[in-house]
């Protein structure tokens, strides 16, 4: 077999989100970092919140179809897929933000579960406790992996986020332990039978030696349970370019990642 090759990012940003506005987050400039780090498979997600959807944040309102659109068309290279994607989200009552008529303008399509940091997304009760927020993981991948969707070109993101607890690292961390193992086999066992992709997002790979087993414990679970897993390096910015990819080798390493592992679009 051979070793998990780390030559895709499936979640990026450009100066079109709002997290990032910085201008110099152009589709060419991540063209370039592809063509300097050896990607062959890049996906734009912008931000996105359909207009026809009720109940967007103010946040989220201003990022709707025709805003992220204005990327197109996507600059290209030999060798290089660039594929134009989008990140959109799920309320607190499971309102998807991308309604079944756009499923079709993308390529793929990230949905993170633990956007917890967002007043939206969890309800005041259970962002009061670590023991709540552990049940809303659960809850809320649960419910995503309900939905009626086109799973084969779907990616839930960074599934061990520090959003899922806003606060102290330690509170984070606790947050994650009390994830049950068996929640998790059940829940990884139907993501691999809907063939849904498994976000390894750099920002969650950033972690401490000590942390290894707290972290990675979910993806060692999805990984035994069948799931297919891509990269990604959510960058908002240049400058992140050169940080991911030490990231990435690391996890591989450490879940002992194959080839046959890869979530391929």
């Amino acid at each position: 077999m051979s070793r998990f090759v780390f030559d895709q990012d499936l979640h990026l940003h450009s100066q079109l989100s709002s997290c990032s506005n910085d201008p110099g987050q152009t589709p060419a400039r991540i063209l370039q970092y592809a063509k300097e780090s050896g990607v062959k498979t890049l996906c734009l997600t912008d931000h996105y919140w359909d207009a026809t959807v009720p109940t967007a944040s103010n946040w989220y309102r201003p990022q709707d179809f025709d805003h992220i659109a204005q990327s197109r068309p996507l600059p290209q290279a030999e060798g290089i897929r660039f594929l134009f994607g989008c990140e959109t989200d799920m309320t607190m009552d499971y309102t998807l933000g991308i309604p079944e008529s756009r499923f079709d303008d993308f390529d793929f399509i990230v949905i993170p579960t633990t956007h917890l940091h967002m007043k939206e997304n969890i309800s005041p009760a259970d962002a009061q406790s670590i023991d709540a927020r552990a049940r809303v993981w659960v809850e809320r991948l649960d419910a995503l992996l309900g939905m009626e969707l086109p799973f084969r070109k779907i990616g839930i993101a960074h599934l061990a986020s520090k959003l899922i607890t806003p606060g102290s690292h330690e509170n984070y961390l606790a947050t994650l332990q009390k994830i049950p193992t068996a929640e998790m086999e059940r829940l990884f066992q139907k993501a691999a039978a809907l063939g849904v992709g498994i976000e390894l997002n750099s920002y969650d790979m950033n972690f401490a030696d000590e942390e290894t087993d707290t972290v990675l414990r979910m993806f060692r679970v999805a990984k035994r349970m069948g799931c297919k897993f891509y990269t990604a390096s959510d960058a908002h910015h240049p400058d992140y370019f050169q940080k991911v990819k030490p990231l990435f080798e690391r996890a591989i390493d450490l879940l002992e990642l194959e080839e046959s592992d890869k979530f391929v679009i």
